[in-house]
């Protein structure tokens, strides 16, 4: 009955680990990716803007 409280402790214990390892390294991953595209997205609409682009046709 020991070794199979001790096998359910070390399953749970390296799927609690592995959660959060993804989870935290996603998260960072998604961080990074939202930044860079907002980056870009207020690159392009400066550059319009400084440009003269005519951002409707009326």
């Amino acid at each position: 009955m020991k070794t199979i409280l001790l096998f359910k402790v070390i399953y749970l214990e390296t799927f609690k680990n592995i959660q959060n390892y993804v989870v935290r390294h996603y998260l960072k991953a998604f961080t990074w990716f939202t930044l860079a595209m907002f980056a870009m997205v207020l690159y392009v609409f400066l550059y319009r803007l400084f440009t003269d682009f005519q951002f409707s046709n009326l």
